[in-house]
């Protein structure tokens, strides 16, 4: 029988996002892809250390014990531009750290994220911004890691993971108003329109799949009354009242739902993400993972006219 992903969660990771790749990105940048190849063949038994994504990986993985073993509810496959020679390092970097990624694509100095549709991934992560944008421009659910090398972390298993609305969840339509017309322009249109639901953005199915495994835990929850719920979601947004009432009728017509809702209106995000802690942030402008990617795990997701012009700083490779 064929390994079927249609029910499960499906998250694409780059090595980049997974690993800390940065030293072995200085040999590619500095010497070429051969003296890259070499390097990665030297230290083929030398595992690599977490990279931005790796706590959020580790504990979404995590939540496979509530499934059957043969039948998890969560599946992370490595889509990298390593050659599978090079790949092997990842892969054992994998093995070594526990995590239980069996499933990767290696395509050489190419882009996979456009197998992401035939494998149902509803969230593909890479630090690599030019593979990030072409697989938003067409249509698909990536972002790009940004943030400190993680930090040990292992006082809880629990799962924090925290959105922007507009852009992210949802798409863009309204912060162009606000480019436009201005914050009162805004907000009358919002205030018009509330209850009409926005058009979903790029990772809403992400959260979809995200509440099918909070919705296991309910059930385990019943059945087990000392079991304790350890994923986590929040929605930290720039809107505030009356902006607000929209992006929760959206949440709740689309069928999905948020844990905790953020309605800072201007409050610095990254202040909120000091006490909030998330294993991950999904925005969609620079200017506010600027501040949470300081201290968070943080994800740019470069949709709509703000990100019509590309981050200049540069991405590792693989």
């Amino acid at each position: 029988m064929p390994y079927e992903l249609g029910n499960r969660l499906v998250v694409g990771i780059a090595s980049s996002a997974l690993f800390d790749l940065a030293e072995s990105d200085k040999v590619f940048r500095d010497q070429g892809e051969e003296a890259y190849r070499d390097y990665q063949e030297q230290h083929l038994d030398e595992t690599l250390a977490p990279g931005v994504a790796f706590p959020f990986i580790k504990r979404l993985l995590s939540l496979n014990d509530l499934g059957a073993a043969d039948d998890p509810l969560v599946e992370v496959i490595v889509l990298s531009r390593n050659d599978p020679d090079t790949g092997l390092r990842v892969m054992r970097s994998v093995q070594a750290h526990g995590l239980p990624i069996t499933r990767a694509i290696f395509q050489q100095g190419r882009a996979p994220y456009r197998y992401m549709p035939v494998l149902n991934m509803s969230l593909f992560l890479s630090a690599n911004e030019r593979d990030v944008r072409e697989a938003v421009a067409a249509g698909l659910p990536a972002g790009r890691v940004l943030g400190p090398a993680p930090q040990p972390d292992e006082h809880d298993n629990d799962l924090r993971i925290a959105f922007d609305f507009d852009g992210v969840l949802a798409t863009d339509a309204s912060e162009r108003v606000y480019q436009t017309g201005g914050i009162e322009e805004f907000r009358n249109h919002e205030l018009a329109l509330a209850g009409i639901p926005h058009d979903a953005g790029p990772l809403k199915e992400f959260l979809a799949g995200v509440n099918r495994i909070q919705r296991r835990e309910e059930q385990q929850r019943r059945t087990d009354p000392g079991y304790r719920l350890r994923v986590h979601v929040s929605i930290v947004t720039a809107r505030n009242s009356p902006a607000h009432e929209r992006a929760v009728r959206s949440l709740k017509q689309w069928g999905v739902r948020v844990n905790d809702a953020f309605f800072l209106g201007g409050i610095d995000k990254g202040k909120i993400m000091e006490v909030l802690k998330p294993h991950i942030f999904f925005d969609d402008q620079q200017i506010h993972l600027d501040s949470t990617a300081r201290t968070t795990p943080s994800v740019h997701i470069p949709i709509g006219q703000i990100n019509d012009q590309p981050d200049a700083r540069s991405e590792p490779q693989p």
